[in-house]
């Protein structure tokens, strides 16, 4: 018997494969009505983030679609290609974002502050020190396990762990070795700055807060402010595009747009009034040039083109 010819069949897989290939999906596209921002929580646990979400969306009648992460998350996410723009608040962080190609148009828009706080019987004693002072006071009396004693750290990477890493260094600690699984007396969440200051609260606990989250959890909140200042409490915001080059389907026009227009005189005014009427105090002051440019802020730029000359 003649054997069967294998040339039909190689022209058969031609054709096949040619026909994948026309009908392979193109490179998935921007959907230009949708704006898709992740954001630290202390932005959206505070409201701000909802007021300026129904603001923008009137103005530029683009659907925001917002995931509140902590700022590692938020600039995992990124990373993924899952979203259009961050709103994030860890210098370090946000630089390693820049430098790995990810993040651009970076422009700081406001700043608050961290504080520590804790039960009003304050059993370490830390009020009114500095910061690395009151981490080493806390370590000593934790790991001697003295009564009441405990610290409850968000232990998920955001801008307000990132921060309590660096005192704990400045406080002459190493935080892997030394601080996590030390004992009983440090305890992490995984989770926001809301939940953490209720874990917190609920253990009579000592925790790092943005003043902004912890203004509006006060009313529910037994814990109250013991180290407000100190160089290393400075919170800086920015908002920063994600680079459509590393990623597909980035709204990157959207996501410049929303940073123009959050970087303009009147969308300042706006954070910086918000929480006045309801806390006594705004819970973010906006940042302007030159002011933004020089220590300690550092900021490269907070302006909108609009306002280029403000």
């Amino acid at each position: 018997m003649r054997p069967r010819s294998w040339m039909p069949f190689v022209g058969i897989m031609v054709v096949l494969l040619a026909a994948c290939i026309v009908a392979a999906p193109a490179q998935e596209a921007a959907d230009p009505g949708v704006l898709r921002i992740a954001t630290t929580t202390s932005l959206y646990d505070t409201g701000l983030l909802d007021e300026l979400e129904l603001m923008y969306e009137n103005t530029s009648d683009v659907d925001v679609q917002i995931t509140a992460q902590g700022t590692g998350q938020s600039l995992d996410t990124a990373r993924r290609g899952d979203v259009d723009l961050v709103l994030v608040h860890s210098p370090e962080l946000e630089q390693q974002f820049i430098d790995e190609g990810y993040g651009i148009n970076q422009r700081c828009f406001a700043y608050n502050y961290f504080l520590i706080v804790g039960p009003e019987s304050d059993p370490a004693g830390i009020a009114n020190m500095t910061p690395e002072e009151a981490f080493r006071t806390i370590y000593t009396a934790g790991t001697n396990e003295t009564p009441g004693v405990a610290f409850v750290s968000r232990g998920d990477d955001s801008g307000t762990h990132n921060r309590e890493q660096q005192i704990w260094e400045e406080a002459g600690y190493n935080y892997t070795e030394d601080i996590q699984d030390s004992g009983n007396w440090y305890l992490e969440t995984g989770s926001g700055m809301g939940e953490t200051l209720t874990v917190a609260n609920q253990r009579e606990a000592y925790t790092l807060s943005d003043i902004g989250t912890y203004l509006a959890f006060q009313d529910q909140l037994t814990l109250v402010p013991l180290v407000t200042e100190g160089d290393q409490l400075l919170n800086r915001y920015s908002a920063i595009a994600v680079n459509p080059e590393m990623a597909t389907g980035v709204n990157i026009d959207e996501a410049n747009n929303f940073i123009d227009w959050i970087t303009l005189n009147e969308t300042k005014e706006f954070i910086g009034n918000f929480g006045v009427e309801e806390y006594g105090q705004p819970l973010f002051t906006p940042l302007y040039p030159p002011e933004c440019t020089e220590p300690p802020f550092n900021c490269t730029t907070c302006s909108s083109p609009a306002n280029a000359t403000a």
